[in-house]
């Protein structure tokens, strides 16, 4: 029986340990659940409409203001390719503007208007104009300046030798794993440092190696953008979610405003973290389209609009194009450009057609080859049917 009683005391303690332990770190245990599950099928739609629910968040007021017009005219039928890569890919918005005007306009796998759509990498095109804002008030002095000179601590990392043209352009050089489907990626070490509340500057700072000197060659690499945030906010210290309400989205005039993911110093996942609504993005991406300009405000300098669009990054021959946070398609045409996310966001620009399309999806098989090529065609052909 002392025996017996002896076994109970000690599972209870350990019951009330714990309970305890979940108390303590219930918030970490529950966002890394859901990270674990983020992208499953059954969950993927649900999740990417309320990220704020699963991570650490800022809130992004709408701005000051009334919202923006975005009036409605006649409405366009999608090409029949257009609507089958939408069910092929799992879209779940749709949104075409042709002169500020919206063409088009679908949600689909039971989303809606107001659902509050995870930006994923769009969010690097708009840290690169909130960038060209920073820039132009004189907080930063050259682009060809080192990063480590806005924020030491980067000396002596992978970044010691890198400007902040090469962030800008992601030709840094550093060493860093970007494959999604692998657990033990950088790209995934990195999102679980997100979901349990660690700092993505101390991940930052960890990284120490390189495949080749900086400017040398273009590779894919999403911390390079969080050093671009860290550039800006040791340029101007301040934060880069202040920044961005302040700077780019109060003039533009949102419906509802959005959320910024942070990490646990409050620090905005600047380079994938931003949450709003289709016509929110449409409103951003309409600036871009009228030179910077968002009704009688100048939000972006314009020279930094037309500096930016270009695809400065030395990408190889054939491969898609890439610059200042922004992609350009293989044999992009003049004032073309594009914002992409994994999972199938896209935010298209056709500047010379004043055409925006918005596209929101949940497509699992978004890396398979040719796919941001497909996606262009598609976006192509409804610029061209609406301005020949």
């Amino acid at each position: 029986m002392r025996i017996l009683r002896w076994l109970a005391g000690i599972i209870l303690a350990l019951a009330v340990a714990a309970g305890l332990g979940w108390l303590w770190k219930g918030d970490e245990i529950r966002r890394l659940m859901v990270v674990n599950t983020l992208f499953e099928p059954e969950h993927i739609t649900q999740n990417f409409s309320n990220m704020d629910a699963a991570f650490l968040h800022v809130d992004l007021p709408a701005g000051p203001g009334p919202a923006s017009p975005l009036p409605k005219g006649a409405s366009i039928t999608l090409p029949d390719s257009t609507r089958a890569m939408m069910e092929a890919r799992q879209v779940t918005s749709f949104l075409v503007l042709k002169d500020g005007v919206i063409r088009y306009e679908d949600y689909l796998r039971g989303t809606g208007p107001e659902d509050r759509r995870i930006s994923w990498s769009i969010a690097k095109s708009y840290l690169s104009a909130l960038f060209g804002v920073v820039l132009a008030e004189g907080h930063i002095d050259s682009l060809d300046d080192p990063v480590r000179k806005y924020d030491p601590r980067l000396a002596g990392t992978a970044y010691d030798a890198a400007t902040v043209r090469d962030v800008l352009n992601m030709t840094s050089g550093v060493r860093f794993n970007e494959d999604y489907f692998d657990y033990h990626s950088d790209i995934n070490r990195m999102g679980r440092v997100l979901a349990l509340g660690r700092e993505m500057d101390a991940f930052t700072l960890d990284l120490t190696e390189t495949d080749r000197a900086p400017g040398q060659q273009w590779q894919y690499v999403s911390i390079d953008t969080h050093v671009v945030g860290m550039v800006i906010r040791g340029a101007t210290g301040r934060s880069a979610s202040e920044l961005m309400a302040e700077k780019i989205l109060a003039p533009l005039g949102l419906e509802q405003g959005g959320t910024y993911l942070t990490d646990g110093a409050g620090v905005a996942f600047v380079l994938g973290g931003l949450n709003f609504s289709t016509r929110d993005y449409a409103r951003f991406g309409q600036m871009m389209l009228q030179d910077g300009r968002a009704g009688e405000v100048q939000v972006v300098p314009a020279e930094w609009i037309e500096q930016s669009l270009q695809p400065d990054a030395p990408t190889q021959p054939g491969q898609i194009g890439y610059g200042n946070q922004w992609w350009f398609p293989v044999d992009a045409q003049p004032g073309e450009a594009f914002g992409h996310g994994i999972y199938g966001q896209y935010l298209y620009l056709d500047r010379e057609r004043d055409v925006l399309i918005v596209s929101t999806a949940t497509d699992r098989n978004f890396r398979e080859p040719g796919t941001k090529t497909a996606w262009v065609a598609e976006f192509r052909k409804i610029a061209r049917a609406l301005a020949p």
